[in-house]
């Protein structure tokens, strides 16, 4: 063997590339299976609590507005809103119940605040004491 034989045997190269056709038939068949599988699925049901109805209004009624600008109001028995500031909500609240756990909190906001405002407003009541607390509802609106 020859000087000039051996330079040609080392002079080849490996193919260092990567074969993407078995890649590809296998992203085909699970394209399949998902389009074949996906109208088999059926889609979860998210059963949403009703809405109750009461047979009368209750004689002593605290109700919270939430403003579009996130500020709250309070109106005690149907009288004229006064504005409030979060952090003295719980004193006006539990002074507007006058003792009484039993006296529900209704807590109406608009419909462009967003949620986390409400659910903190609620949490803050929690945390306070005040045991009724629930959220007005309009039906119909769209």
């Amino acid at each position: 063997m020859s000087f000039s034989s051996r330079q040609r045997v080392s002079r080849r190269r490996t193919i260092s590339e990567i074969n993407m056709v078995p890649f590809i038939d296998v992203m085909l068949v699970l394209l399949i299976i998902f389009m074949v599988t996906a109208p088999l699925i059926t889609t979860g049901m998210v059963d949403l609590p009703s809405v109750g109805k009461s047979r009368q209004r209750p004689e002593h009624v605290v109700e919270l507005i939430v403003g579009r600008d996130e500020k709250l109001q309070l109106r005690v028995d149907a009288s004229d809103l006064e504005s409030v500031r979060v952090r003295d909500l719980p004193s006006r609240v539990l002074a507007a119940q006058a003792g009484n756990a039993n006296t529900p909190v209704v807590i109406s906001a608009d419909r462009d605040v967003k949620y986390e405002v409400v659910v903190s407003v609620m949490d803050t009541l929690q945390r306070a004491g005040v045991k009724r607390v629930g959220l007005s509802v309009k039906r119909g609106v769209n």
